[in-house]
């Protein structure tokens, strides 16, 4: 069985095509269902729409949600099509962000951190002239929020969580014991981490998470799932055989999709 659970449409600004074209990509490369997970609003901004080239207006979400359920039903029968949506993760605005999923009928939401300290962790800059221990204290920051988000309760599975990475590769050789309690946490928590392939667009090159890091998440019990991240159509499920190949090697034996936020398994 195939499937994708993080996609991206034209609404977030830095994505194209409309949600259908991504139906119809899944379709044509016989998934058995789609997950639609645009960029959240920044719920906790006085501005509709904080930063238009990253995220979609807080008035276009009601508009979203509505495409996506009735795109739902237009598909059924042909494909499943999943109700999602990655949401950033500021522990100042928890409860607001909260407080606005609650009100719609998600399959799942991902949780992702894309910012540390007011800085996107996609910013090669923040790096520049930082010490040895300040490198550390950036990176732990980082899992720090990433836990926090597990503990939330409000996400079915964490989003790319070594994208840190992106544009920095270094990051990934930063030594700190963060990491591993953040995936003990993980697997406490009975949440899913996605394997993102996306991170071959980037300078790091790869997917996230990595494999050393998937080796610790299988020897916590954290949950598995697939995510392109997908910004164009035929980018829908790119490499899902060669992940799920991965994750055999590894050791795992199956992983897991959402529906009404429940994790349905399926056998690698």
């Amino acid at each position: 069985m195939k499937f994708d659970l993080h996609t991206h449409h034209y609404r977030c600004g830095h994505a194209q095509d409309d949600i259908r074209d991504y139906i119809e990509s899944a379709i044509k490369q016989n998934l058995s269902c789609i997950g639609i997970s645009d960029h959240s609003p920044y719920f906790g901004s006085k501005v509709d729409q904080e930063q238009p080239g990253i995220a979609m207006a807080i008035s276009e979400f009601p508009r979203y949600i509505e495409e996506v359920l009735r795109l739902k039903e237009e598909y059924k029968g042909k494909i499943d099509v999943l109700l999602g949506v990655e949401s950033d993760f500021f522990p100042e605005h928890a409860e607001t962000y909260r407080k606005v999923y609650e009100q719609y009928p998600f399959d799942y939401i991902i949780g992702s951190v894309h910012f540390v300290g007011g800085v996107s962790i996609f910013n090669k800059n923040r790096w520049k002239g930082l010490s040895e221990a300040e490198q550390v204290q950036h990176k732990e920051m980082y899992y720090d929020l990433i836990a926090q988000s597990a503990r939330s309760g409000m996400f079915q599975f964490l989003g790319h969580i070594d994208a840190m990475k992106g544009f920095y590769p270094a990051f990934s050789d930063i030594q700190t014991d963060k990491l591993d309690q953040t995936l003990k946490i993980i697997g406490e928590c009975q949440l899913a981490i996605e394997i993102n392939t996306s991170g071959k667009t980037k300078d790091c090159g790869g997917w996230y998470p990595s494999d050393a890091i998937l080796e610790r998440a299988l020897h916590y019990g954290v949950e598995v799932t697939f995510g392109s991240d997908a910004h164009i159509p035929s980018r829908v499920a790119d490499e899902f055989e060669q992940v799920a190949a991965r994750l055999k090697d590894i050791g795992f034996d199956h992983w897991v999709y959402f529906k009404n936020k429940q994790p349905q398994r399926v056998e690698l």
